[in-house]
C-alpha cells in the first residue's frame, strides 16, 4: 500500500464510502429488477387470461 501521509485517513474513508455506495446501488438495482420482473409476470398472466 502506498504511503499516503497525512491524507491517508481521508483517502481511505473516500474509498470506503465509494465502495459502500456501489454496493448499495447494486443491491437496489437487483431488488428493483426482481420487483419489476414479478410485476411483469403478473401483467403477462393477466393478459393471457383475458387475451
Amino acid at each position: 500500500m502506498p504511503n499516503l501521509g497525512k491524507y491517508g485517513d481521508t483517502v481511505l474513508s473516500a474509498y470506503a464510502a465509494s465502495i459502500v455506495l456501489l454496493v448499495v446501488l447494486v443491491a437496489f438495482s437487483l431488488w428493483r429488477g426482481r420487483r419489476v420482473r414479478a410485476e411483469l409476470a403478473k401483467v403477462e398472466q393477466r393478459m393471457s387470461r383475458h387475451g
